[in-house]
C-alpha cells in the first residue's frame, strides 16, 4: 500500500479493516526533537496481516513500527516507541538525520453501536 495518504484515507482504511473483522493498530507521532521526517500527529495504521497505510517516519522506522504494532494487536497493550540518533539502532532504522521521534502505538477498538429508537 502507498504511504502517502491523508488522515481521512488512513482512518477510512482502519474502519474498513475493523469491519472486516481484522485486528488493527494505529501509530501516532506524539513528539519530535530536532530534524524529524514527519510532524507530530502523523499516523500509520496497521492490520493484523501487516498491511499498512500512512507514515510516521519513512525508511526502516516504518518496518520497526509495523513489527511493534503486530505485537500490540496480539496482546492489546499499547506502547511508546522512541527512535533517535542517541539509540545505537538509529542508523539501522533510518534516523540518521539527527532527530528523534516518539511514536505511540495502540489498538483500534470497534466503535460502539447505538440503537436508534
Amino acid at each position: 500500500m502507498s504511504t502517502l495518504a491523508t488522515d481521512n484515507d488512513i482512518l477510512n482504511e482502519a474502519e474498513r479493516w475493523k469491519k472486516a473483522g481484522k485486528g488493527v493498530a494505529i501509530a501516532t507521532v506524539v513528539e519530535t526533537w530536532g530534524s524529524a521526517p514527519r510532524p507530530v500527529g502523523s499516523h500509520l495504521v496497521i492490520d493484523e496481516d501487516g498491511n499498512f497505510l500512512g507514515s510516521v517516519s519513512g525508511g526502516c522506522v516504518e518496518s520497526a513500527v509495523v513489527t511493534e504494532a503486530l505485537d500490540v494487536i496480539e496482546n492489546g497493550k499499547p506502547r511508546l516507541l522512541e527512535f533517535g540518533v542517541a539509540d545505537e539502532a538509529a542508523w539501522k532504522v533510518g534516523l540518521s538525520c539527527g532527530g528523534r521521534i516518539s511514536v505511540y502505538v495502540q489498538m483500534i477498538e470497534a466503535a460502539p453501536t447505538t440503537a436508534h429508537k
